[in-house]
């Protein structure tokens, strides 16, 4: 169901709070233990329920009092949270009709003393509502503060769940309009409270319709802007399942995702913390907007038909080359679509992608690569847009290099002057075919990697992604079809310097 209108201005105050004042010498003498106090009302009407806004401690010395019954209905259907009634100066003792009405209306009934005035009370009441307003307010400052931190760390969506269930207790989700979930935190729930929860993320997050275009930047089948005379979505929604306390936010930055929570208990306060998540979340999920959307559609639609890399650059942004970065999570876990898009956005860029666990990154102009916590980058030099594929290659290269050399980043610099640039270079490429002629492109990647990483068949191993007897396997292979003694350095030399020219 979606969201009431606002409540007061502060927390709520459980009855036993204000009981356990003893200076104010209440006593609870009929109906539940248990209630909420919204506000103080105080009231000599017959029938005040048409002056409550429910909620209320109502305060009565009982004046008018006739029916105790039809009084006490009243109050409960106008929603009262508890009613005092003050045993002087009508009463000497709080009349037996009452309390029987109030236990069998399940209405809290508290005995006020003679001494005890009613300006009292609702001093008091006031009181505890400050403090639990500052309590609040310090929660929610401690919980804003650690929802930031999280937001700032290499993995920002999944870090600020993970981070939002340990304020709330729960279950917390990133769900798109169908229900798929994108990221968890949190112990999972029954069944039946999933589907709950995917349910609210409907209400929130309504699927497109048939022929809809999603928004940039959000989720595949994700909903769009909303039509003109579509009634927009509501801000939240709530629902209990077996007193599980339900709940989903729709992020405004990413049309189609809702976060969606389970917590055991809906204290004061939460809907405030969950809000600042959605926010964030909504800021990390956003299209990064470094390049214009239509110019990056117009790109791709190009591409699609046939045209060439070079033909379409101009409309990617007025940069005449391009770095390729690749990189992958440092603490070996996979990536996804959203937290590419964060490591782009950190790189200064809008263009990326994920395949499996790695990351690519397109960063237009002579931009320099930074190292980024928590991932580990391999970077290309920058390269025109039809050398593009060339400067994949060399990205994937230095990335191994990175990970094999344990390096945050390691950016490939072609090779510069030197004995290298003494010879032309049609001379070097015609050189470097015929003398690695006899090895496949595999055996050819691992002799290279194994040179630049002096020898070392643990570090190129892990670079390839190979067992070890793998790489020795394949070094034994090449000195056989390459007929050459590969612990000789000159040996070594003329081949590393060959394979510089791929």
């Amino acid at each position: 169901m979606p969201d009431s209108p606002a409540g007061p201005p502060a927390p709520p105050i459980p009855l036993a709070e204000l009981l356990a004042r003893e200076e104010l010498g209440l006593r609870r003498i009929a109906g539940p233990v248990h209630a909420d106090l919204l506000w103080v009302h105080t009231s000599e009407m017959a029938d005040p329920y048409p002056y409550l806004l429910g909620g209320e401690l109502l305060l009565t010395a009982g004046v008018q009092l006739t029916d105790a019954d039809t009084y006490v209905a009243r109050l409960v259907q106008a929603g009262a949270a508890a009613l005092g009634f003050g045993v002087a100066p009508v009463y000497d003792t709080v009349p037996d009709a009452l309390v029987e009405a109030c236990d069998r209306h399940g209405l809290p009934l508290v005995e006020v003393p003679p001494e005890t005035r009613f300006t009292t009370i609702a001093r008091a009441v006031w009181r505890l509502m400050a403090e639990a307003r500052h309590r609040e307010l310090r929660r929610v400052t401690r919980a804003q503060q650690a929802l930031a931190t999280a937001a700032a760390r290499p993995d920002p969506v999944p870090a600020v769940l993970r981070q939002l269930a340990v304020q709330l207790e729960g279950r917390v989700a990133l769900l798109t309009a169908e229900g798929a979930e994108l990221h968890a935190a949190g112990v999972r729930p029954a069944p039946d409270v999933s589907a709950a929860l995917a349910r609210l993320a409907r209400v929130v997050a309504p699927p497109a319709p048939p022929g809809g275009t999603p928004a940039p930047g959000a989720a595949r089948g994700s909903a769009p802007v909303a039509a003109a005379g579509r009634k927009p979505s509501p801000s939240s929604a709530t629902d209990t399942r077996d007193g599980t306390q339900l709940s989903a936010y729709p992020l405004g930055g990413s049309q189609g995702l809702a976060l969606v929570l389970a917590t055991p208990r809906r204290d004061s306060g939460d809907h405030t913390v969950a809000g600042i998540a959605a926010v964030l979340l909504s800021l990390l999920t956003a299209p990064h907007q470094g390049a214009d959307a239509a110019g990056r559609s117009a790109a791709l639609v190009r591409l699609l038909l046939g045209a060439q890399p070079a033909e379409v650059a101009p409309l990617l942004g007025e940069a005449d080359n391009w770095t390729v970065v690749h990189a992958r999570r440092a603490d070996g876990t996979a990536a996804d679509p959203l937290t590419a898009g964060a490591l782009g956005a950190a790189l200064g860029s809008a263009l990326s992608d994920v395949d499996r666990e790695t990351v690519r990154v397109l960063l237009p102009g002579h931009r320099e690569v930074s190292p980024q916590p928590g991932w580990t980058l391999g970077a290309s030099e920058p390269a025109q847009a039809g050398a593009l594929p060339a400067a994949d290659t060399r990205a994937a290269r230095a990335l191994g290099h990175a990970e094999a050399t344990r390096t945050p980043l390691v950016t490939h610099r072609p090779g510069i002057g030197g004995l290298a640039g003494l010879i032309p270079a049609d001379r070097a490429e015609a050189h470097a075919r015929t003398l690695l002629a006899p090895l496949t492109e595999p055996l050819a990647e691992t002799l290279r990697c194994w040179l630049s990483l002096h020898g070392s068949w643990d570090r190129t191993a892990v670079a390839l992604k190979v067992h070890r007897n793998t790489v020795r396997q394949r070094i034994a292979r090449c000195g056989t079809l390459l007929d050459a003694d590969l612990d000789d350095m000159d040996v070594r030399t003329e081949l590393w310097f060959a394979l510089r020219q791929g």
